[in-house]
């Protein structure tokens, strides 16, 4: 297993970043001189080029990261939807996926280390079996899969040795790193997702407060038809270390070649979840991606990872539930009364009421219109234009707007679960089953009935 050491200081980050920084900033110059005397075709080609090097110049780069800038890459690996031609996608995705779960390693010794001293104790006083090959790496730290004392499976997730100090250099780089993704993905707001993992970061540090988030979805979900969040060993969760029920299952990658009524279902349960704890519970994961769930034997879903966490106060549901519905029922009036009201519409003046419903339904319409509908990645890229990307028809609009913290985490993890649900080609009326949340509608699909009756609902 190699020895990949976490390069902790800033001078030595910001050297591997800033070379690419300069690398793609003369590269687009040059495609930019040189367009002036290119036809259309040539012009598409240069800049497919560029995109191309771009992308597999950053996968290089942040694949030998630990912190943020690994995180930015996982951001990456599951939002490529179409940011690269057709033709060379598979490859691409092929390599996003390596950087996803094959993450560089750290020796067993050292990670060994970071158990025995969160927990004061000898691994073999606390662990009948310890599989010393990681079964999975994040963007902080690494996953083994163990057999406890008493017999029970489990899954141990371990922070890497000094990956704060990597983090906290990555903060300082933050900027740069993210205004590089945005050469090849416009549709990134460089400041908003700053603004979001500098506030989020230390939660994701702290593994009793992600075992804290985990243990709630834990409780909600115990006993649910469809739904399986792992339990979490309290006793033996530290801030560097996280005990939790293993699970094993199907992993996305497979899952995306199975039949169509197969991916349809995996793409319902997809958005039930993270969609059902946001507008059901007020708390939700904030980071749907295809590592974060599989498939068990039994056909239920198992779902991982939270340390991004968010819990939204009531009235922040409720308002998302009203602008939701406002968008359905074409209440121009409404929408702009409550975005003016959140200071979404800092000067409404400069909005026509139409025209932001029209951008509202080009970025929703996959819930919000009463249409079956195929998401697939082309979709979801041009829904990723209409919400935030310079070649947006509405991106006039779009730099007048001033999105709340909590709306921002919202959409994050609306469009996030949109791209890992396009990634299987599902199909479904997901409007209907939204309807569940902001109408309290009777639900419309066998999952839907079978969900109602767990939580005690009329089932139609």
């Amino acid at each position: 297993m190699p020895n990949d050491k976490i390069p902790t200081s800033r001078v030595a980050r910001t050297a591997k970043i800033g070379g690419l920084a300069a690398g793609q900033a003369i590269r687009q110059a040059g495609t930019h001189a040189a367009n002036i005397a290119r036809s259309d075709e040539g012009k598409s080609a240069a800049l497919e080029r560029r995109h191309i090097e771009a992308a597999e110049q950053i996968v290089e780069a942040l694949g030998t990261m630990k912190g943020a800038a690994m995180k930015v890459g996982q951001v990456m690996s599951f939002l490529d939807v179409g940011l690269v031609p057709e033709e060379y996608r598979e490859e691409f995705q092929h390599k996003l996926a390596a950087l996803r779960d094959a993450a560089p390693t750290v020796t067993f010794k050292d990670m060994r280390s970071v158990i025995e001293q969160e927990l004061g104790e000898r691994l073999k006083d606390v662990f009948e079996e310890f599989d010393t090959e990681p079964i999975a790496a994040a963007s902080i730290g690494q996953v083994y899969r163990a057999r406890l004392l008493d017999g029970r499976e489990v899954a141990v997730k371990v922070q890497y040795p000094g990956v704060a100090a990597a983090v906290r250099a990555d903060m300082q780089n933050l900027g740069l790193i993210l205004r590089v993704a945005k050469r090849i993905a416009p549709g990134l707001d460089p400041k908003a997702i700053g603004e979001e993992i500098r506030s989020r970061i230390g939660e994701e540090l702290d593994y009793e407060l992600e075992a804290q988030n985990q243990r709630a979805l834990a409780r909600i979900y115990r006993g649910h038809p469809f739904i399986v969040i792992p339990d979490v060993m309290t006793s033996l969760s530290r801030e560097r270390l996280m005990v939790s029920e293993y699970v094993h299952g199907t992993g996305f990658e497979e899952l995306k070649h199975r039949d169509q009524a197969a991916r349809n279902r995996i793409g319902e349960i997809i958005f039930r979840f993270y969609f059902g704890c946001l507008y059901r519970h007020g708390q939700f994961s904030g980071d749907p991606h295809p590592g974060n769930s599989m498939l068990l034997d039994d056909g239920r879903m198992a779902f991982l990872d939270f340390g991004l966490f968010k819990r939204m106060p009531q009235g922040a549901v409720q308002l998302e539930i009203e602008v939701a519905r406002a968008i359905i029922e074409g209440d121009t009036d409404k929408i702009m009364r409550l975005g003016t009201e959140v200071g979404f519409f800092s000067d409404p003046d400069k909005f026509n009421p139409d025209r932001v419903l029209a951008h509202f339904r080009a970025a929703t319409s996959w819930y919000t219109c009463d249409r079956e509908v195929t998401l697939t990645p082309e979709y979801a890229t041009q829904v990723m234009i209409d919400m935030s990307d310079p070649r947006s028809e509405y991106f006039g609009y779009l730099r007048h707007e001033s999105a709340p913290p909590d709306h921002i985490f919202g959409r994050r993890m609306e469009v996030l679960t949109l791209a890992v649900i396009a990634q299987l080609h599902a199909t479904g009326n997901f409007h209907r089953i939204a309807r569940e949340w902001f109408y309290e509608d009777p639900p419309a699909t066998e999952l839907g009935r079978e969900e109602a009756a767990f939580y005690g609902q009329p089932v139609g």
